[in-house]
């Protein structure tokens, strides 16, 4: 293969964020915005157009696309989904439609396929019912509830400020048992406050906190990736320096976390490059906000710090390609090469007058984490400079072997799958 080599009914409070976060006229103002973040009236009372406070006069303009007011028709899927490029012997297909805002994914022990949400406040479940999907809500009315995780009969689901555990969720998606708290010890903030929850093997969650700004000095308790007890509530910081995480997975091989990290807006359309990360040790600080990309320092905030002081990215996505959810593949059903790989879902761009990402690519490294390459392994979901079709959102393995990809554009969930 020919891999490129590089160096890394909802609340009134979401409705409002999510609002405010992807209509595009709020970019249309005269002025450029321009924003203190190091005041405390801007915590107290963040704007509402909080991405756009370092807008410059070079990209003017530019804001979060405004997604389609519902989820894309079944037929207009199929129709769209011919145009998705994928390496030969694999297809695309429609898994299930009408799943608003689809984001992180997880299976049930009894094979439900569980899914949060960015900006419809809801999770769901997804049952077979005699080849037919069909798709129940059975949480709404929650904040940003887009980070989920199954474990032991239980799902839990992180809404910005709080983990919940729903005990023997599979049996009780028609009427599902009260929540229980497992942890609260995050910020209540809106902004980059979206989760994704990943277990390891010893049962905790890794959870990334990102700082509720484009780019500022991020307030105590967040920047990080903590790794959490849900049983007692402990918890440990394992990373710091880190911008907008909202994907991770654990190398089956070496029991690592690494984490796809979306870069800071509004330097230009090619700068700075997003991430993925790789913790190899406790306490590895990874840049934010001194340092981009592994060897950028950020022009207002670097004060004096090298880019040498921090750890590097394992791998440069490209520049605003906005990574999210990945997972390695440990499946049977792609071809052998394909084993430990990770795919990483690229939401793609929107602070960039053409865009970029908008598919998911295929990274491999070595056991220990070095001879990192990557290449494009699904692609078509932009169309044109600067229009989607869908966004992918997250990826799962499914229990054949295939995988399964959440587009929060389209509300839908797909699947890829090989046969020789």
């Amino acid at each position: 293969m020919n891999f490129l080599k590089s160096a890394p009914a909802r609340t009134v409070l979401g409705c409002a964020v999510v609002a405010a976060l992807m209509m595009g006229t709020v970019a249309q103002a005269q002025a450029l915005k321009k924003y203190d973040s190091t005041t405390k009236e801007f915590w107290s009372k963040p704007p509402p157009d909080w991405f756009l406070g370092d807008e410059t006069e070079a990209q003017k303009g530019l804001a979060p696309p405004a997604g389609p007011a519902l989820p894309t028709p079944l037929a207009e899927l199929e129709t769209n989904l011919k145009a998705i490029k994928l390496p030969k012997g694999f297809k695309i297909s429609v898994y299930a439609s009408g799943v608003p805002s689809a984001r992180q994914m997880a299976w049930g022990d009894k094979g439900t396929l569980f899914v949060g949400s960015f900006g419809a406040g809801s999770v769901y479940a997804i049952t077979d019912n005699g080849g037919k999907k069909e798709v129940k809500t059975i949480l709404k009315d929650m904040i940003m509830p887009t980070g989920i995780a199954f474990r032991d009969g239980a799902l839990y689901v992180a809404d910005i400020g709080k983990i919940l555990k729903y005990e023997n969720a599979e049996a009780n998606v028609g009427n599902m048992p009260a929540a229980k708290v497992v942890y609260d010890d995050m910020p209540s903030y809106i902004p980059h406050g979206w989760k994704y929850l990943t277990f390891d093997k010893h049962g905790w969650l890794y959870v990334p906190l990102g700082p509720p700004c484009n780019i500022c000095l991020p307030p105590t308790g967040v920047s990080q990736i903590r790794r959490v007890n849900p049983n007692t509530g402990e918890a440990e910081i394992m990373a710091i320096g880190v911008r907008n995480s909202v994907g991770g997975d654990i190398d089956p091989r070496s029991g690592d976390y690494w984490f796809t990290e979306n870069a800071r807006d509004w330097i230009s359309d090619d700068l700075p490059s997003d991430k993925l990360n790789h913790i190899s040790k406790i306490g590895q600080h990874f840049g934010y906000p001194y340092c981009h990309q592994g060897n950028l320092p950020d022009p207002k905030y670097a004060m004096g710090h090298k880019c040498s002081e921090f750890t590097p990215p394992a791998l440069n996505l490209g520049a605003h390609v906005a990574p999210l959810g990945m997972k390695f593949y440990t499946g049977k059903q792609f071809p052998a090469d394909y084993t430990n790989s990770m795919l990483i879902a690229e939401h793609g761009s929107w602070n960039r007058h053409k865009y970029t990402g908008g598919r998911i690519v295929r990274v491999v490294a070595n056991a220990n984490g070095k001879n990192v390459k990557h290449e494009v392994f699904a692609s078509g979901w932009i169309n044109g400079d600067r229009s989607y079709t869908g966004r992918p959102a997250d990826i799962l393995l499914a229990p054949d072997g295939s995988i399964l990809v959440a587009d929060d554009w389209a509300g839908a969930i797909y699947r890829i799958s090989y046969a020789k």
